[in-house]
């Protein structure tokens, strides 16, 4: 099986910089539904099967990131219920350098497979992986071929850094995932999986004002 994972566009909450993770949290902005309605032509050029499946998770915005791709291939999307962001607990909504470290190096242990290590006030790895790889064999027990699941920064290259057979324990920390980035990886729950592509660079650019290329706390590189 093939599965595209795809970061949401942008949101007001990656303009301020927030730890907003809180379902079902904020919408796109005009930027992120640019971001969005790009997808369509961009997907057209992945080789493979084509996409016969669309996941969401339970936030607005990758409802909203779906939509354009959905309606220009004809399907539904599915709510999944497991691929929400990772929570930032006791420093949600927060901006400040120290609230974000604080929530990056808790992603930084589970990357090194420390993943007993609660995001305070929030889940372990453990419970993060259990909820997401619960979503990705539902994805897989459907049948599809090529799904494309829209979730989430932090998630994404969570599990994506944990789960690929190809990656590394240290990818994660110097591999961010901006707004609509893209990976693809192939492979089985079963057997495990193989990440073939990873496309760090936002589809409008940098950040909104020109100096972050990460779009956000959550697509920041995991630092120790």
């Amino acid at each position: 099986m093939r599965l595209t994972l795809i970061r949401h566009g942008e949101t007001p909450a990656n303009v301020m910089g927030s730890l907003d993770t809180a379902l079902p949290g904020p919408g796109l902005t005009d930027r992120g539904r640019e971001q969005a309605q790009a997808l369509p032509d961009l997907l057209r050029e992945l080789d493979g099967d084509p996409i016969d499946s669309i996941w969401v998770s339970g936030a607005l915005r990758t409802h909203e990131t779906a939509a354009p791709l959905a309606s220009a291939l004809g399907l539904l999307p599915t709510t999944l219920a497991g691929a929400h962001e990772i929570q930032a607990g006791e420093v949600e909504k927060h901006t400040d350098p120290e609230s974000v470290q604080r929530y990056l190096e808790v992603l930084w242990s589970w990357s090194q497979g420390d993943t007993g290590v609660r995001m305070p006030g929030a889940e372990t790895g453990d419970e993060v992986l259990r909820r997401f790889d619960a979503g990705v064999e539902q994805i897989a027990r459907s049948g599809t071929r090529h799904a494309v699941l829209v979730s989430h920064g932090a998630m994404i290259r969570t599990w994506t850094c944990i789960r690929s057979h190809n990656l590394g324990m240290n990818f994660a920390r110097h591999n961010p995932l901006a707004n609509t980035g893209i990976v693809v990886v192939e492979g089985e729950p079963a057997s495990g999986w193989v990440t073939r592509s990873w496309m760090g660079a936002p589809l409008g650019g940098p950040g909104i004002d020109g100096n972050d290329p990460y779009d956000g706390p959550t697509g920041h590189p995991f630092e120790p």
